[in-house]
């Protein structure tokens, strides 16, 4: 079982996503405000970070680059999740030190796959 954060403002993504980690087996916590995923990380030290990247406050690319910069959760692996893909946009999040990006609406069977792959390393 894996501790998962989850950084998304939208209620029914929460719902998704931790009803879908839950059903894994893994044991999901849900911020969303992302001015608190910082701490929220820190006090959970999760074993994989979900950040949506359009969030109000604290973007998620800020966020990404906050938890690379802090010592104790640099290593944990990040999927970003986003409902704008541009061009550029997934260059733009592997550089601020995500692994993966899936992009809205999720296909649930990608997003398994991928939370999968990222917590086998």
């Amino acid at each position: 079982m894996a501790k998962i954060l989850i950084v998304e403002d939208n209620a029914l993504n929460i719902k998704l996503f931790c009803d879908l980690l839950a059903a894994h087996g893994h044991e999901p916590e849900a911020v969303t405000d992302s001015r608190n995923a910082l701490d929220a990380a820190r006090n959970f030290s999760p074993d994989l970070v979900i950040t949506d990247i359009q969030l109000p406050h604290v973007s998620g690319l800020d966020l990404i680059r906050m938890i690379r910069a802090d010592d104790r959760l640099a290593s944990v692996p990040i999927m970003a999740v986003t409902a704008y893909s541009a061009r550029g946009d997934e260059e733009r999040i592997r550089a601020a030190g995500a692994q993966a990006y899936v992009s809205k609406p999720i296909s649930v069977a990608r997003f398994a796959q991928t939370v999968g792959e990222l917590l086998a390393g």
